[in-house]
């Protein structure tokens, strides 16, 4: 009897597979998309809630939340740490749309 096979990663598939896969439904990030979403961040006194006519586009506020109540609650404090979760962390992919900030904007 042989070891569990894993998938091929040169394995090209007819469909390509789609974050929502991978994050199940009772997921927590879930629940803080959902969470931030129904947030009025102006009245809440978030600064940049409307973005600017000219320069490069920012993150949305928004987005940042996310990204910290998802640290809060996974424990991980560092500006650095969280930079790293949003490049390889499926949920954190999911949460932020692939969108992965660097530690000085977090």
């Amino acid at each position: 009897m042989g070891y569990i096979a894993g998938v091929d990663r040169e394995q090209q598939v007819l469909f390509p597979e789609t974050l929502d896969e991978y994050v199940t439904a009772d997921n927590a990030v879930r629940f803080i998309d959902a969470f931030v979403t129904r947030l009025d961040l102006r009245v809440l006194g978030f600064a940049r809630t409307t973005p600017a006519q000219t320069g490069r586009p920012g993150y949305d506020p928004g987005d940042l939340l996310r990204l910290y109540v998802y640290g809060y609650m996974n424990r991980v404090r560092s500006s650095r740490a969280l930079e790293r979760e949003a490049q390889r962390n499926v949920e954190v992919m999911w949460l932020l749309g692939k969108r992965h900030p660097d530690h000085k904007t977090i």
